[in-house]
């Protein structure tokens, strides 16, 4: 089995990634730049979310040609990281969490991979938005490493490049979510419909607009995500070198659909 990681610039240089192949993956979307390699003896792919280099803003991100691309390159599972801000006093900065569940507060992101006038129609099932097997697999990594991770929790998508305002933090948080961050949200919808196994670690980098005194920077949010890499690069590789699972839900996701809907991704390679 192929696994993902996607992840920034910065934690690439912290995984021993062997044999690095840099390709160009094009598709009905777009295209995507991975690096093809070998970790801890599995074959991966890792994708830089935001392009190499951190160009690309949450909004501008090609999600689909990115989803597509791990789908084209046999990805089964990815494995993600998230910086995210926390809604709730109780989730300090610093933590790290394993989100079950989510709020989408996006506005115009691409909703579907099923797109087109030749698209079939498809409605997923997201009762579980994140992948109940690779969780459980982070969780347990991280005990065995004895790295303190927080088990579920919501994370809530917003469209960004802003941040939240004080009322906004208020409200979601009011509405159930602890951590906000501005993209994979929109990657475990897509990843569904690919019916590709998707789960984040996030890290919470700052305290939501209104739970400090001080206005937020960037700059903190990259110091802060720069300290937990090794962390999240240690449960990582742990889940990589132990990975084994014949099946998973996610991997089913189309079955009510027949074989017309994964033709038709397969077409759009």
């Amino acid at each position: 089995m192929v696994l993902g990681i996607i992840a920034g610039s910065g934690f690439k240089q912290i995984l021993p990634i062997q044999n690095p192949q840099k390709i160009t993956v094009k598709n009905r979307f777009g295209e995507a730049i991975c690096l093809l390699g070998d970790l801890k003896g599995r074959k991966i792919v890792f994708l830089w979310r935001h392009g190499e280099g951190h160009k690309l803003p949450p909004h501008k991100i090609n999600y689909r040609a990115n989803v597509m691309a791990m789908k084209q390159l046999g990805v089964r599972a990815v494995l993600a990281t998230a910086a995210t801000g926390t809604l709730r006093r109780t989730l300090p900065v610093g933590t790290l969490l394993v989100p079950n569940q989510l709020l989408d507060w996006t506005k115009q992101r691409p909703l579907t991979l099923f797109e087109g006038d030749d698209a079939p129609l498809v409605h997923i099932d997201f009762t579980q938005p994140f992948c109940p097997t690779l969780r459980q697999k982070l969780l347990q990594a991280a005990k065995d490493l004895e790295i303190q991770i927080v088990e579920g929790g919501c994370y809530v998508c917003s469209e960004g490049p802003r941040y939240e305002t004080a009322f906004e933090v208020k409200m979601l948080a009011q509405l159930g979510g602890d951590v906000a961050g501005m993209t994979a949200g929109t990657e475990a919808v897509l990843f569904r419909e690919a019916e590709i196994c998707y789960a984040i670690i996030a890290v919470v980098t700052n305290w939501g607009a209104g739970l400090s005194q001080q206005p937020l920077t960037h700059s903190e949010v990259e110091a802060m995500m720069k300290e937990k890499m090794p962390a999240v690069a240690q449960i990582f590789e742990h889940v990589i070198a132990n990975f084994e699972f014949r099946d998973c839900t996610c991997l089913h996701s189309l079955d009510s659909y027949g074989e017309d809907a994964r033709r038709w991704l397969s077409e759009s390679f």
